[in-house]
């Protein structure tokens, strides 16, 4: 007897429908490097594949280089309410531009260590900025998970193995931070999509 799966040619045949695989639907609000910030960061990835040459990495594409401030979560579709509700709670944040130093790349723990950018001293602007958009979001009456600590970090890539030490970027990163957005992105296909973008123009 044979109890193999049918191929989808015999699917067809048999009057089956094949169902396509479920879209995951994630939103967050983040930090998206200007050109010139992006190019930095560019450099560093490739500076750590030269001093790593032996690693085994998935390593991100510039363009979707960026720091997650806040993750609102993976739905099977786009929530309406939810995106509208979280861009007027952003529009209520009040906060100056400030620059932010990456100097080191280092890695997280996981089932693909990461290896992201980070700074040994992160700026203070940065944290409140986090605190004050969580602020709004819990306001607003949006039930998130609200996270008691962050780590900003840009992620370069995603490797089979930690690295053995931190790697020091020269010169350090300086990235002008100006505006913050909020990006939907469907899991495993295309580029992000900015569905808001809000500039930073109040007080510290």
């Amino acid at each position: 007897m044979n109890s193999s799966r049918p191929t989808s040619a015999q699917a067809e045949r048999c009057g089956h429908r094949l169902l396509a695989p479920a879209e995951t639907h994630r939103l967050f609000f983040a930090l998206m490097p200007d050109t010139d910030t992006r190019r930095a960061m560019e450099h560093a990835a490739t500076h750590v594949q030269q001093q790593q040459s032996g690693l085994r990495a998935r390593w991100v594409r510039p363009e979707r280089f960026h720091a997650t401030l806040i993750f609102l979560g993976d739905y099977p579709a786009v929530p309406d309410e939810l995106v509208e509700n979280a861009m007027a709670a952003a529009g209520y944040v009040s906060a100056a531009p400030f620059a932010w130093t990456l100097d080191y790349v280092a890695s997280f723990r996981g089932r693909e260590p990461p290896c992201v950018l980070r700074s040994a001293q992160v700026a203070e602007a940065l944290i409140l900025l986090w605190r004050t958009l969580q602020e709004s979001l819990t306001q607003s009456g949006l039930h998130l998970r609200r996270e008691r600590q962050f780590t900003p970090h840009v992620t370069l890539a995603y490797a089979r193995c930690e690295l053995a030490e931190a790697i020091a970027v020269a010169p350090p990163i300086v990235w002008p931070v100006d505006r913050f957005v909020l990006i939907h992105n469907v899991v495993g296909k295309g580029n992000y999509q900015v569905l808001g973008n809000w500039k930073l123009s109040g007080e510290s």
